[in-house]
Protein backbone atom coordinates (compact mmCIF):
# COMPACT_ATOMS: atom_id res chain seq x y z
CA UNK A 1 0.00 0.00 0.00
CA UNK A 2 2.73 2.61 0.75
CA UNK A 3 4.45 2.16 -2.74
CA UNK A 4 0.95 2.66 -4.42
CA UNK A 5 0.42 5.93 -2.62
CA UNK A 6 4.44 6.89 -3.21
CA UNK A 7 3.59 6.29 -6.98
CA UNK A 8 0.36 8.49 -7.08
CA UNK A 9 2.24 11.15 -5.30
CA UNK A 10 4.75 11.13 -7.76
CA UNK A 11 3.06 10.84 -10.28
CA UNK A 12 0.42 13.45 -9.45
CA UNK A 13 3.36 16.24 -10.08
CA UNK A 14 2.55 15.90 -13.83
CA UNK A 15 -1.04 16.20 -13.52
CA UNK A 16 -0.46 20.20 -13.11
CA UNK A 17 -2.80 22.41 -15.96
CA UNK A 18 -0.60 25.16 -17.34
CA UNK A 19 -2.52 27.61 -19.41
CA UNK A 20 -1.29 30.77 -20.70
CA UNK A 21 -2.85 34.09 -19.73
CA UNK A 22 -2.23 38.12 -21.02
CA UNK A 23 -2.00 40.29 -18.41
CA UNK A 24 -0.46 43.41 -19.17
CA UNK A 25 1.97 45.66 -16.94
CA UNK A 26 1.59 48.75 -15.63
CA UNK A 27 4.07 51.85 -16.03
CA UNK A 28 6.71 52.38 -14.03
CA UNK A 29 9.65 54.58 -13.51
CA UNK A 30 12.84 53.85 -15.83
CA UNK A 31 15.61 52.79 -13.77
CA UNK A 32 18.01 54.69 -12.57
CA UNK A 33 21.46 54.23 -13.87
CA UNK A 34 22.86 52.98 -10.32
CA UNK A 35 20.09 51.17 -9.51
CA UNK A 36 20.31 49.49 -12.84
CA UNK A 37 24.31 49.12 -12.80
CA UNK A 38 23.85 47.20 -8.99
CA UNK A 39 21.39 45.36 -10.66
CA UNK A 40 23.50 44.06 -13.22
CA UNK A 41 26.42 43.62 -11.14
CA UNK A 42 24.01 41.12 -8.97
CA UNK A 43 23.73 39.23 -12.47
CA UNK A 44 27.31 38.73 -13.05
CA UNK A 45 27.43 37.38 -9.87
CA UNK A 46 24.60 34.87 -10.51
CA UNK A 47 22.18 36.59 -7.86
CA UNK A 48 18.98 37.38 -9.62
CA UNK A 49 16.85 39.98 -7.66
CA UNK A 50 13.39 39.53 -7.89
CA UNK A 51 10.37 40.82 -6.05
CA UNK A 52 7.00 39.30 -5.27
CA UNK A 53 3.63 40.47 -5.38
CA UNK A 54 0.25 39.29 -4.85
CA UNK A 55 0.45 35.77 -3.58
CA UNK A 56 -0.26 34.91 -0.16
CA UNK A 57 0.07 32.13 1.99
CA UNK A 58 1.16 29.17 1.04
CA UNK A 59 1.75 29.99 -2.71
CA UNK A 60 3.79 32.40 -1.56
CA UNK A 61 6.47 30.76 0.91
CA UNK A 62 6.63 27.86 -1.88
CA UNK A 63 7.26 30.82 -4.85
CA UNK A 64 9.86 32.12 -2.23
CA UNK A 65 11.79 29.21 -1.35
CA UNK A 66 11.86 27.64 -5.29
CA UNK A 67 13.22 31.39 -6.28
CA UNK A 68 15.74 31.90 -3.31
CA UNK A 69 16.94 28.10 -4.03
CA UNK A 70 18.06 28.54 -7.72
CA UNK A 71 19.95 32.02 -6.62
CA UNK A 72 17.29 34.67 -6.87
CA UNK A 73 17.03 36.97 -4.03
CA UNK A 74 13.66 38.85 -2.61
CA UNK A 75 14.53 42.22 -3.06
CA UNK A 76 12.30 45.75 -3.10
CA UNK A 77 10.49 46.46 -6.56
CA UNK A 78 12.78 49.52 -7.12
CA UNK A 79 15.89 47.29 -6.72
CA UNK A 80 14.38 44.14 -8.85
CA UNK A 81 15.34 43.30 -12.20
CA UNK A 82 11.99 41.33 -12.48
CA UNK A 83 8.51 41.60 -11.03
CA UNK A 84 6.76 38.65 -10.46
CA UNK A 85 3.16 39.71 -10.02
CA UNK A 86 -0.20 38.02 -9.26
CA UNK A 87 -2.69 36.03 -7.32
CA UNK A 88 -3.59 32.87 -6.11
CA UNK A 89 -6.96 30.93 -4.63
CA UNK A 90 -8.61 27.65 -5.98
CA UNK A 91 -6.23 29.17 -9.38
CA UNK A 92 -2.96 30.53 -9.32
CA UNK A 93 -1.83 33.21 -11.92
CA UNK A 94 1.27 34.54 -12.10
CA UNK A 95 2.95 37.14 -14.30
CA UNK A 96 6.79 38.25 -15.18
CA UNK A 97 8.18 41.79 -15.98
CA UNK A 98 11.54 42.34 -17.49
CA UNK A 99 12.02 46.02 -15.65
CA UNK A 100 15.59 46.40 -17.58
CA UNK A 101 13.46 46.03 -20.64
CA UNK A 102 11.01 48.65 -20.31
CA UNK A 103 8.68 46.72 -18.03
CA UNK A 104 8.22 43.78 -20.61
CA UNK A 105 5.92 41.27 -19.92
CA UNK A 106 7.78 38.07 -20.18
CA UNK A 107 5.74 35.57 -19.28
CA UNK A 108 2.05 34.43 -18.14
CA UNK A 109 0.88 31.25 -16.77
CA UNK A 110 -2.57 29.94 -14.89
CA UNK A 111 -2.64 26.92 -13.19
CA UNK A 112 -6.18 25.54 -12.46
CA UNK A 113 -6.28 22.39 -10.40
CA UNK A 114 -3.98 20.15 -7.74
CA UNK A 115 -2.82 21.73 -4.31
CA UNK A 116 -1.76 25.03 -4.08
CA UNK A 117 2.36 23.60 -3.38
CA UNK A 118 2.02 21.80 -7.16
CA UNK A 119 0.64 25.02 -8.50
CA UNK A 120 3.16 27.07 -6.98
CA UNK A 121 5.83 24.67 -8.12
CA UNK A 122 4.96 24.73 -11.41
CA UNK A 123 4.76 28.27 -11.83
CA UNK A 124 8.57 28.80 -10.20
CA UNK A 125 9.89 26.30 -12.62
CA UNK A 126 8.60 28.24 -15.29
CA UNK A 127 10.12 31.31 -13.97
CA UNK A 128 13.26 30.04 -13.25
CA UNK A 129 13.25 28.64 -17.09
CA UNK A 130 12.42 31.89 -18.32
CA UNK A 131 15.15 34.23 -16.40
CA UNK A 132 17.76 31.59 -15.60
CA UNK A 133 17.57 29.83 -18.38
CA UNK A 134 15.88 26.87 -19.70
CA UNK A 135 16.21 23.28 -17.92
CA UNK A 136 17.07 25.14 -14.80
CA UNK A 137 13.76 24.53 -12.52
CA UNK A 138 13.56 21.50 -10.18
CA UNK A 139 11.17 22.57 -7.96
CA UNK A 140 9.03 19.45 -9.22
CA UNK A 141 11.39 16.89 -8.53
CA UNK A 142 12.46 14.31 -6.02
CA UNK A 143 15.12 13.33 -3.49
CA UNK A 144 15.60 9.97 -1.86
CA UNK A 145 17.47 9.94 1.26
CA UNK A 146 18.72 8.23 4.69
CA UNK A 147 16.77 8.55 7.75
CA UNK A 148 18.69 7.76 10.91
CA UNK A 149 16.52 7.32 13.87
CA UNK A 150 19.35 5.42 16.15
CA UNK A 151 17.52 1.94 16.28
CA UNK A 152 17.12 1.54 12.32
CA UNK A 153 18.34 3.04 9.55
CA UNK A 154 15.33 3.31 6.86
CA UNK A 155 14.80 5.10 3.00
CA UNK A 156 12.51 7.99 2.08
CA UNK A 157 11.60 9.79 -0.18
CA UNK A 158 10.12 13.32 -0.48
CA UNK A 159 9.61 16.40 -2.42
CA UNK A 160 13.36 18.23 -3.29
CA UNK A 161 12.11 20.49 -0.52
CA UNK A 162 11.23 18.14 2.48
CA UNK A 163 8.03 18.22 1.64
CA UNK A 164 5.50 15.25 1.19
CA UNK A 165 7.40 12.38 2.60
CA UNK A 166 6.96 8.43 2.23
CA UNK A 167 8.86 5.60 3.61
CA UNK A 168 10.01 3.69 1.27
CA UNK A 169 11.64 0.81 3.59
CA UNK A 170 10.61 -0.92 6.71
CA UNK A 171 13.87 -3.19 6.93
CA UNK A 172 14.51 -2.21 11.13
CA UNK A 173 17.58 -2.31 9.91
CA UNK A 174 20.74 -0.45 8.48
CA UNK A 175 19.71 0.99 5.14
CA UNK A 176 21.92 3.08 3.23
CA UNK A 177 23.37 4.26 -0.19
CA UNK A 178 20.28 4.78 -2.56
CA UNK A 179 20.32 5.99 -6.12
CA UNK A 180 17.92 6.62 -8.57
CA UNK A 181 17.40 4.97 -11.76
CA UNK A 182 17.12 7.57 -14.71
CA UNK A 183 13.77 8.45 -15.80
CA UNK A 184 12.06 5.89 -13.57
CA UNK A 185 10.36 5.08 -10.34
CA UNK A 186 13.36 2.55 -9.33
CA UNK A 187 16.01 2.74 -6.76
CA UNK A 188 18.87 0.53 -6.08
CA UNK A 189 20.57 0.96 -2.64
CA UNK A 190 22.24 -1.46 0.56
CA UNK A 191 20.46 -3.36 3.09
CA UNK A 192 21.33 -5.35 5.66
CA UNK A 193 17.90 -7.13 5.77
CA UNK A 194 19.60 -10.65 5.05
CA UNK A 195 22.22 -9.76 8.13
CA UNK A 196 24.73 -8.66 5.15
CA UNK A 197 25.17 -5.22 3.33
CA UNK A 198 24.13 -6.48 0.17
CA UNK A 199 22.40 -4.55 -2.84
CA UNK A 200 18.93 -4.62 -4.33
CA UNK A 201 17.07 -2.88 -7.01
CA UNK A 202 13.70 -1.49 -5.87
CA UNK A 203 10.81 -0.85 -8.31
CA UNK A 204 8.42 1.36 -6.43
CA UNK A 205 5.47 1.35 -9.00
CA UNK A 206 4.74 -2.47 -8.28
CA UNK A 207 7.06 -2.66 -4.46
CA UNK A 208 8.91 -5.70 -6.23
CA UNK A 209 12.65 -5.66 -5.19
CA UNK A 210 15.38 -8.19 -5.67
CA UNK A 211 18.70 -8.51 -4.05
CA UNK A 212 21.82 -7.88 -7.53
CA UNK A 213 24.33 -8.37 -5.59
CA UNK A 214 24.75 -10.56 -2.42
CA UNK A 215 28.33 -12.10 -2.70
CA UNK A 216 30.38 -12.83 0.55
CA UNK A 217 31.52 -9.39 2.13
CA UNK A 218 30.62 -5.97 1.14
CA UNK A 219 28.35 -5.06 -1.57
CA UNK A 220 27.69 -1.19 -1.46
CA UNK A 221 27.53 2.11 -3.50
CA UNK A 222 25.26 1.04 -6.53
CA UNK A 223 26.05 3.53 -8.69
CA UNK A 224 23.76 3.86 -12.09
CA UNK A 225 25.01 3.93 -15.53
CA UNK A 226 23.23 7.11 -17.45
CA UNK A 227 20.93 4.92 -19.77
CA UNK A 228 20.09 2.17 -16.69
CA UNK A 229 21.42 -0.53 -18.36
CA UNK A 230 24.43 -0.92 -15.90
CA UNK A 231 25.14 -0.81 -13.09
CA UNK A 232 28.72 0.40 -11.03
CA UNK A 233 29.32 -0.97 -7.32
CA UNK A 234 31.77 -1.20 -4.60
CA UNK A 235 32.05 -5.19 -3.57
CA UNK A 236 35.12 -6.76 -1.23
CA UNK A 237 34.94 -10.72 -2.65
CA UNK A 238 38.16 -10.26 -4.18
CA UNK A 239 39.90 -9.69 -1.27
CA UNK A 240 39.75 -5.57 -1.18
CA UNK A 241 36.80 -3.49 -1.59
CA UNK A 242 37.36 -2.54 -5.71
CA UNK A 243 34.88 -1.35 -8.66
CA UNK A 244 32.85 -3.57 -10.16
CA UNK A 245 30.24 -3.26 -12.93
CA UNK A 246 27.49 -5.89 -14.09
CA UNK A 247 23.68 -5.38 -15.73
CA UNK A 248 20.98 -3.84 -14.42
CA UNK A 249 19.86 -7.32 -12.87
CA UNK A 250 23.21 -8.16 -11.38
CA UNK A 251 24.36 -10.03 -14.64
CA UNK A 252 27.72 -10.57 -15.99
CA UNK A 253 29.33 -9.09 -13.60
CA UNK A 254 32.83 -7.67 -14.18
CA UNK A 255 36.15 -6.42 -12.22
CA UNK A 256 37.37 -2.91 -12.76
CA UNK A 257 40.23 -2.04 -10.17
CA UNK A 258 42.86 -4.75 -8.58
CA UNK A 259 44.52 -2.33 -6.65
CA UNK A 260 45.92 -2.77 -3.20
CA UNK A 261 43.97 -0.07 -1.84
CA UNK A 262 40.48 0.13 -0.94
CA UNK A 263 37.89 1.76 -3.47
CA UNK A 264 34.72 3.54 -3.07
CA UNK A 265 32.01 6.20 -4.20
CA UNK A 266 31.88 5.14 -8.01
CA UNK A 267 29.90 7.56 -10.06
CA UNK A 268 29.14 7.87 -13.73
CA UNK A 269 30.17 10.40 -16.81
CA UNK A 270 26.83 11.67 -18.40
CA UNK A 271 27.65 10.03 -21.27
CA UNK A 272 28.33 6.63 -19.63
CA UNK A 273 32.03 6.30 -20.74
CA UNK A 274 33.68 6.75 -17.97
CA UNK A 275 33.12 5.97 -13.85
CA UNK A 276 34.91 8.27 -11.29
CA UNK A 277 35.72 6.90 -8.27
CA UNK A 278 38.04 7.07 -4.88
CA UNK A 279 40.91 5.06 -4.34
CA UNK A 280 43.85 4.69 -1.81
CA UNK A 281 46.11 3.52 -4.23
CA UNK A 282 48.43 6.10 -3.31
CA UNK A 283 47.76 5.98 0.30
CA UNK A 284 45.61 9.25 1.25
CA UNK A 285 42.09 8.85 -0.63
CA UNK A 286 42.02 10.16 -3.99
CA UNK A 287 39.78 10.38 -7.14
CA UNK A 288 40.70 8.48 -10.31
CA UNK A 289 38.43 7.82 -13.45
CA UNK A 290 38.81 4.66 -15.66
CA UNK A 291 36.97 3.78 -19.14
CA UNK A 292 33.52 2.08 -17.81
CA UNK A 293 34.39 -0.79 -19.40
CA UNK A 294 37.93 -1.66 -17.96
CA UNK A 295 41.06 0.06 -18.75
CA UNK A 296 43.81 2.58 -16.82
CA UNK A 297 43.04 4.10 -13.78
CA UNK A 298 44.13 7.91 -14.39
CA UNK A 299 44.37 10.60 -11.02
CA UNK A 300 42.35 13.59 -10.81
CA UNK A 301 44.08 16.67 -10.00
CA UNK A 302 42.27 18.35 -6.98
CA UNK A 303 44.82 21.30 -6.29
CA UNK A 304 44.19 22.61 -2.85
CA UNK A 305 42.65 19.56 -0.81
CA UNK A 306 43.97 16.09 0.64
CA UNK A 307 41.62 13.33 1.48
CA UNK A 308 38.47 13.40 -0.74
CA UNK A 309 35.60 11.18 -1.13
CA UNK A 310 32.06 11.16 -2.51
CA UNK A 311 32.10 12.21 -5.81
CA UNK A 312 29.10 12.85 -8.18
CA UNK A 313 29.24 14.00 -11.27
CA UNK A 314 27.58 16.73 -12.80
CA UNK A 315 24.48 16.19 -15.61
CA UNK A 316 26.17 18.33 -18.17
CA UNK A 317 29.59 16.98 -17.85
CA UNK A 318 31.57 20.10 -17.06
CA UNK A 319 32.23 19.27 -13.04
CA UNK A 320 32.85 16.84 -10.41
CA UNK A 321 31.37 17.97 -6.74
CA UNK A 322 32.81 15.90 -3.81
CA UNK A 323 33.52 15.89 -0.01
CA UNK A 324 36.57 16.95 1.17
CA UNK A 325 38.18 16.71 5.02
CA UNK A 326 39.52 20.13 6.59
CA UNK A 327 40.63 20.23 9.77
CA UNK A 328 37.97 17.73 11.50
CA UNK A 329 35.18 19.40 9.07
CA UNK A 330 33.72 18.84 5.61
CA UNK A 331 33.34 20.82 2.93
CA UNK A 332 31.66 20.59 -0.66
CA UNK A 333 34.28 21.25 -3.57
CA UNK A 334 33.98 21.15 -7.25
CA UNK A 335 36.67 20.43 -9.99
CA UNK A 336 36.56 20.55 -13.86
CA UNK A 337 35.94 16.73 -14.96
CA UNK A 338 39.45 16.56 -16.11
CA UNK A 339 41.09 17.45 -13.14
CA UNK A 340 42.45 20.85 -11.60
CA UNK A 341 42.51 23.63 -8.57
CA UNK A 342 39.75 22.66 -6.43
CA UNK A 343 36.84 25.41 -5.22
CA UNK A 344 35.65 25.17 -2.12
CA UNK A 345 31.37 25.50 -2.43
CA UNK A 346 30.08 25.53 0.96
CA UNK A 347 30.91 23.28 4.58
CA UNK A 348 29.38 19.68 4.25
CA UNK A 349 29.19 16.27 2.52
CA UNK A 350 27.43 13.78 0.03
CA UNK A 351 26.92 15.92 -2.52
CA UNK A 352 24.47 15.33 -5.10
CA UNK A 353 23.48 16.91 -8.21
CA UNK A 354 20.75 17.94 -9.57
CA UNK A 355 19.49 17.81 -13.03
CA UNK A 356 19.91 20.93 -13.78
CA UNK A 357 24.08 21.17 -12.42
CA UNK A 358 23.38 23.97 -10.94
CA UNK A 359 21.81 23.09 -7.36
CA UNK A 360 23.31 20.45 -5.49
CA UNK A 361 21.36 18.46 -2.13
CA UNK A 362 24.50 18.10 0.80
CA UNK A 363 24.33 16.80 4.32
CA UNK A 364 25.64 19.46 7.11
CA UNK A 365 26.39 18.56 10.65
CA UNK A 366 24.31 21.01 12.85
CA UNK A 367 24.01 20.70 16.32
CA UNK A 368 24.93 16.92 16.71
CA UNK A 369 22.27 16.19 13.72
CA UNK A 370 22.56 15.68 9.95
CA UNK A 371 20.36 17.76 7.94
CA UNK A 372 19.91 17.94 4.46
CA UNK A 373 20.38 21.55 2.85
CA UNK A 374 20.37 22.54 -1.08
CA UNK A 375 23.44 24.46 -2.19
CA UNK A 376 23.29 27.25 -4.90
CA UNK A 377 27.31 25.96 -7.12
CA UNK A 378 27.06 29.22 -8.71
CA UNK A 379 26.36 31.73 -5.66
CA UNK A 380 27.81 29.23 -2.96
CA UNK A 381 24.38 30.12 -1.19
CA UNK A 382 22.99 27.04 0.93
CA UNK A 383 19.16 26.72 2.16
CA UNK A 384 17.66 24.02 4.52
CA UNK A 385 14.68 22.03 3.21
CA UNK A 386 12.45 21.11 5.78
CA UNK A 387 13.29 19.33 8.91
CA UNK A 388 10.41 17.00 9.51
CA UNK A 389 12.25 14.01 10.63
CA UNK A 390 13.40 12.93 14.61
CA UNK A 391 16.41 11.31 13.62
CA UNK A 392 19.81 12.08 11.26
CA UNK A 393 19.15 12.75 7.34
CA UNK A 394 22.03 11.75 5.04
CA UNK A 395 23.23 10.55 1.78
CA UNK A 396 20.73 12.18 -0.38
CA UNK A 397 20.50 11.56 -4.14
CA UNK A 398 18.53 13.24 -6.43
CA UNK A 399 16.00 11.93 -9.24
CA UNK A 400 17.35 12.39 -12.69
Amino acid sequence: MRISILAVKLNAIAASLCLCVSVSGAEREPLELTVRGEIEDSLRKGITPVTLKGFTGESLSVLRFDLEALGCEIVAEDRAAYVISGQNSDTLEGRVFDRRNKDQQILAKRYKGGSARVQAHTFSDAIVDKIIGPGMGIARTKIVFKVDTGRAKELYITDYDGHNPVRVTSDNTIVAAPTWVPGKLALYYTSYMRQNPDIFFHDLSTGRRQAIARYSGLNTSPAVAPGGNKVAMILSKGGSPDVYVSDSDGKNLKRLTTTRGDESSPCWSPDGQRICFVSRESGRPRLYTMPAYGGKMSQLRTAGVSTVTEPDWAPDGKTIAFTSQYRGGFNICTIPAKGGTATVVAGGEDPSWASNSRTMIITRRIGGKRVLSLLDAKTKRVKDIRKNFAGSCSQASWAK
